[in-house]
């Protein structure tokens, strides 16, 4: 699939998709969808977490986003360079590795979308 910059994005893994899967079973009020061909997981209408390419994304408040970048080694997600998606990190492998510290990572991005205003349906274009 193209991203824009001429260059196809790739599928994620079937073991990253597997581990996505199964890491965000019994999470209630979520709603899984894909975007881009990828899976990802909407809470109340916004959504917070989701695989790209190899990486894991995870959408998190600012003071989040900064312990995960300045104590985890995470990065911006940037689907197309020069172009980050705004409150999203791409998960380093050492939060993937531990099923604990991701499923805390997870619910924190849950109660961060939780709490912000709903998302106003876009009116169908007839």
């Amino acid at each position: 699939m193209p991203n824009g910059a001429g260059r196809k994005w790739e599928r994620s893994s079937e073991e990253l998709v597997e581990k996505f899967l199964k890491a965000l079973e019994g999470y209630e009020g979520i709603e899984r969808k894909k975007m881009f061909g990828y899976a990802c997981c909407f809470f109340k209408s916004h959504m917070f977490t989701g695989l790209h390419e190899q990486n894991w994304i995870l959408r998190l408040d600012e003071a989040d986003r900064k312990i995960m970048i300045d104590c985890h080694g995470a990065s911006l997600f940037e689907p197309m360079e020069g172009r980050p998606m705004r409150e999203y990190v791409l998960l380093p492998k050492e939060i993937l590795a531990d099923d604990e510290a991701l499923h805390e990572w997870i619910a924190k991005s849950i109660k961060f979308v939780g709490s912000l205003p709903p998302k106003k349906p876009k009116k169908k274009k007839v």
